[in-house]
């Protein structure tokens, strides 16, 4: 087990790596001058080329690609993003800033989607094939279908526009959150339905659980200590992808919804070419999905012993 988890952190340890460098190399090499359109964005104003220059210089943009990688990496391994181009603020509270407002909506849309998948996904294997698992089916394939955009779009209408029950645009109290969480929560819910239902038919139709009960133990026991973990495996797997869709589904509904957050931030930056916002978002979400699919992994190991075993 351990020779496996060190195995995991190196992996994690060499995409972080790969991710840093192929961000800074993508925009290192952007088309444009990137120290005109840092200037612009920070004097908004007629630019000469004594300005250009003295930009150019302070975002360290007159270096070599590899000595200004690692003048950016070293402080990184502390997990200092540096100064904006732009502004000339740290990076870490602007960023920070953002973070309070997309996690907290991630969260509450991964709490919808699980709270929506679990009961749905049960109630559709009680009688397989019956009406109830085609329709919950039926709407897992249709909720997956539906762009997230297009969905917002449609919340917004109905209960900001027309029943005028919750607000639509801004971050400024709880409620302005519901929309944007059910929107992506809700397409998570989608993909979870079919995964835990495909699960959980799977595992019940293993060969050993007849003899289980035959020997008398009960319904419950099988349930909890043999059908969950198995179907627990490709729920984790999926888990994980779905954490990649909030993330990239949270960029257009702050959009939608006009919240603040990460998805603004990124979009300000990348008009800007701010490369030290850019960079830190990017990094930040690498750190996040290896982090997830470290736990993941993991999590492999402890429900189903044997993934451990191959590995070994």
């Amino acid at each position: 087990m351990i020779a496996a988890l060190a195995g995991l952190l190196l992996r994690a340890v060499v995409v972080l790596f790969g991710t840093a460098l192929l961000t800074f190399a993508l925009l290192w090499n952007s088309p444009g001058d990137p120290a005109q359109a840092i200037a612009m964005a920070r004097f908004d104003a007629l630019l000469t080329d004594d300005v250009i220059d003295q930009v150019r210089v302070e975002a360290g943009l007159d270096r070599t690609f590899w000595v200004a990688f690692l003048d950016w990496l070293g402080p990184l391994l502390r997990l200092d993003f540096g100064h904006s181009s732009v502004t000339g603020r740290p990076v870490w509270p602007d960023l920070s800033n953002a973070m309070g407002y997309t996690f907290p909506l991630a969260l509450a849309a991964l709490v919808i989607g699980i709270g929506v998948s679990l009961p749905l996904a049960y109630l559709a294997t009680r009688r397989p094939g019956g009406w109830l698992d085609r329709a919950s089916v039926a709407v897992a394939t249709l909720g997956t279908a539906i762009p997230a955009y297009w969905l917002g779009l449609l919340l917004i209408l109905i209960f900001a526009v027309h029943l005028a029950w919750l607000p639509a645009m801004g971050a400024r109290t709880p409620a302005h959150g519901i929309l944007p969480a059910v929107t992506l929560g809700l397409g998570v819910a989608a993909s979870l339905t079919r995964i835990i239902r495909s699960g959980i038919l799977e595992a019940r139709a293993r060969p050993f659980l007849p003899a289980l009960r035959r020997r008398g133990v009960g319904s419950a026991a099988i349930g909890r200590d043999h059908v969950a973990p198995h179907a627990a495996v490709p729920v984790l797997t999926v888990l994980g992808l779905e954490l990649a869709f909030l993330l990239e589904g949270l960029v257009l509904v702050e959009a939608i919804f006009g919240r603040p957050g990460l998805g603004s931030f990124l979009v300000t930056a990348i008009m800007a070419r701010d490369f030290p916002h850019v960079q830190a978002v990017v990094v930040l979400t690498a750190l996040i999905f290896v982090t997830v699919n470290l736990v993941i992994d993991v999590a492999y190991r402890i429900l189903d012993p044997r993934i451990g075993g191959r590995d070994a």
